[in-house]
């Protein structure tokens, strides 16, 4: 990996800002990276006595490190967590993704930091939150999913809940709701000087990006079955079918317009067309874009499409 770039090299609208990033696993470490793409000088302090991770990379792949400059530390000892402190007196931000209370038996929680730097945005991550009976309890992704109820509408009709990978609470929940959190406190700040506390937990990140759902189920226009609804492969014009060579192609043509071109580029019989949305039609027109998609490979069908 190259030698990261200094503050001076770096542009974006981000230059300027110094962070600090407690290491760990996923989500904050995808935020440090990001906000080191949006120009921040990000130093990532690591254990003195790190371990390698359960699923150690390459160092030319170690998107965990990219871009940083690396300082380990020994926090347990008065001396490493005393050089934090000085560091953190003139950061802009620190993020940490640590179980709660962590932070503050190191002697470094958002007090005792915020109280040698008023001007600092403290991000926090959790899974669960700071407090509540779970908040001490370990997870991953398909925990955080679990609770909140999304991993049931995940999968197909008659079928087990599919994780989504880790894409939803770990990425979506968790690293892009800490960064809405620090931009929004770093936007704040550039008016009132304050820095301030973000919290956020994957938990709760994950159930407000399923806010549209809930909206819906409330409305009437969204079972609770997997693989019944719009999104969720129960439309045939919003699923995967597989081509003629086994590889697959995504459909996704919900607005009448795109699904009249679809239809006229398949072809699929115009009588569909007007009924797109008559659920009693759904098994039919699926059982006929499936046998359409199979007369071509996938390469095949991209270039049908492509110009599209």
């Amino acid at each position: 990996m190259s030698t990261p770039p200094t503050a001076a090299d770096k542009t974006g609208p981000l230059a300027g800002i110094r962070l600090i990033e407690m290491a760990g696993l996923g989500p904050v470490p995808l935020a440090a990276l990001m906000l080191s793409e949006m120009g921040a000088d990000v130093l990532r302090i690591e254990r003195a006595d790190a371990k390698e991770p359960l699923l150690s990379l390459p160092e030319a792949h170690d998107l965990d490190r990219h871009g940083r400059s690396i300082l380990r530390l020994d926090l347990k000892r008065p001396d490493g967590a005393e050089l934090l402190l000085r560091l953190a007196e003139k950061a802009d931000v620190l993020i940490e993704g640590f179980r709660p209370g962590v932070m503050e038996r190191l002697g470094l929680g958002p007090d005792v930091v915020l109280e040698g730097n008023p001007a600092l945005i403290y991000g926090r991550l959790t899974g669960f939150g700071q407090d509540g009976p779970l908040s001490r309890r370990a997870g991953h992704d398909i925990t955080y999913l679990a609770y909140a109820g999304l991993l049931h509408a995940v999968g197909r009709q008659g079928a087990p809940p599919v994780p989504p990978l880790n894409l939803v609470a770990d990425q979506g929940g968790g690293a892009m709701m800490l960064i809405a959190g620090v931009l929004a406190a770093l936007f704040q700040r550039s008016r009132t000087g304050k820095g301030q506390v973000i919290d956020a937990a994957m938990v709760e990140g994950a159930s407000m990006l399923a806010a549209p759902i809930h909206a819906f189920m409330a409305a009437g226009l969204w079972s609770e079955r997997r693989g019944e609804n719009l999104l969720d492969s129960g439309a045939p014009f919003y699923d995967v079918y597989e081509a003629a060579d086994g590889r697959h192609v995504a459909i996704g043509c919900l607005e009448p317009q795109f699904f009249g071109e679809f239809a006229r580029l398949l072809p699929l019989d115009r009588r569909f067309v007007g009924s797109q949305y008559d659920r009693t039609s759904w098994p039919d027109m699926r059982a006929a874009i499936a046998a359409r998609i199979r007369e071509k490979t996938r390469d095949e069908w991209a270039e049908a499409f492509g110009p599209t």
